[in-house]
């Protein structure tokens, strides 16, 4: 079975989902999916307020401008290249996933025919031997730029100036190119060293009309078409003025702050990755924006000590999946800001900490789920907290 959309019913086939695991719900209308998304998030919050009808995609393929592949060896001892199976760490070797950017996916194809004609071994996790562990790909939505992330157990890499001559030549629209050197006997992909083999080590796009640099450990969300309507969604209930200092919180490369910025008065981004606030402050130059200033910082660190003798109108909060914590959330009832808006890409998390700012005070106002991830479980929700009277 070849791997193929349709188009009347927005399905996807696909001939790995099974083992793969990534796409659960391949096979469903979209529309039905969609419907098993929306009751999810009403069960959640339909108890504080009516939930708006879920943002699905138009065409709902090829949309993660981020590809990551795992390196190894089938029993016949050739190179694959693909996902872990579910629950395991066995590779499927997935040539034609329907979600992935498929240039990417291209790219990947002829990397692993080069990895077996330079003889290069693939990284053996049992064994703690081999060179090859992972490709990681980013692409630019409005831009077109790719970089490539080539992740190596060693520096060694034999043949190193061929092996990027041949690939250039297949794919020139690669335009960077990284080797990322991950020594370490672990399941984290990258490692802390990058080694820049062709062009500037980092990738830009245009999100919102602002524009962004991302390097290969930024985390910038992979469904871009989407992720604008999320953002404008996010900003509008925000409803920020001239007079509002905004706290950006978990702000990552300072996308969501910058694009508020146009409207605020003052806007404060917290992050605790170090190299995405390095980032955020590039951004910030990048599109000329200076009432922004970034602060490396644990969020909720970061709020109790501004909550002694500062105040915020607006909190924009955008937490990993495991949601926020105890200790940010009680500084924000401390702070008490007119409006939170909380995106989250863990509406079940999102739920537990509403529940909290609900006892301290908030009400929720407004409720918008957008599919970020189409045939995928997961939903990105936005809520607006406004404090009650």
């Amino acid at each position: 079975m070849s791997n193929r959309y349709d188009e009347k019913e927005r399905r996807i086939h696909c001939a790995f989902s099974e083992k793969c695991g990534g796409c659960d719900y391949a096979g469903m209308k979209y529309d039905n999916e969609l419907a098993v998304k929306q009751k999810y998030i009403e069960e959640l919050f339909g108890e504080y307020v009516k939930v708006d009808d879920i943002v699905g995609m138009y065409r709902p393929i090829h949309y993660r401008n981020k590809v990551h592949a795992v390196v190894g060896l089938d029993d016949s001892r050739n190179v694959i290249a693909g996902t872990y199976e579910e629950n395991s760490h066995r590779i499927v070797d997935t040539s034609d996933c329907m979600i992935e950017d498929s240039q990417c996916t291209d790219i990947i194809k002829d990397i692993k025919e080069l990895i077996a004609s330079f003889k290069y071994q693939p990284y053996d996790e049992d064994a703690g031997k081999g060179m090859i562990r992972h490709i990681l790909l980013r692409k630019g939505f409005s831009t077109k730029e790719i970089m490539l992330v080539i992740v190596t157990a060693g520096v060694a890499f034999p043949s190193k100036n061929n092996f990027l001559k041949a690939l250039c030549e297949k794919h020139p629209e690669i335009t960077t190119i990284v080797q990322n050197i991950n020594d370490r006997r672990t399941s984290m992909v990258l490692g802390k060293r990058n080694i820049v083999l062709k062009g500037k080590g980092y990738i830009e796009d245009v999100l919102c009309g602002c524009r962004f640099r991302i390097s290969p450990t930024s985390f910038y969300q992979i469904n871009h078409q989407q992720t604008e309507k999320l953002y404008k969604k996010a900003i509008q209930l925000a409803d920020i003025s001239k007079n509002d200092t905004v706290i950006d919180a978990y702000c990552g490369i300072g996308t969501i702050g910058i694009v508020a910025s146009k409207k605020a008065g003052k806007v404060i981004g917290v992050e605790l990755n170090s190299e995405a606030v390095s980032d955020a402050k590039i951004n910030a130059s990048i599109n000329n924006i200076k009432n922004v200033t970034f602060v490396n910082a644990d969020a909720g660190d970061f709020l109790v000590e501004y909550a002694k003798n500062a105040k915020a109108d607006v909190v924009i909060m955008d937490p990993p999946r495991s949601g926020s914590t105890p200790e940010f959330l009680n500084s924000l009832l401390k702070i008490k800001p007119d409006r939170i808006v909380y995106i989250s890409c863990g509406p079940d998390t999102q739920a537990r900490d509403i529940k909290m700012l609900v006892k301290g005070g908030y009400k929720v106002t407004a409720c918008q789920p957008f599919d970020l991830f189409p045939h995928t479980e997961h939903v990105e929700n936005v809520i607006l907290l406004s404090r009650k009277a």
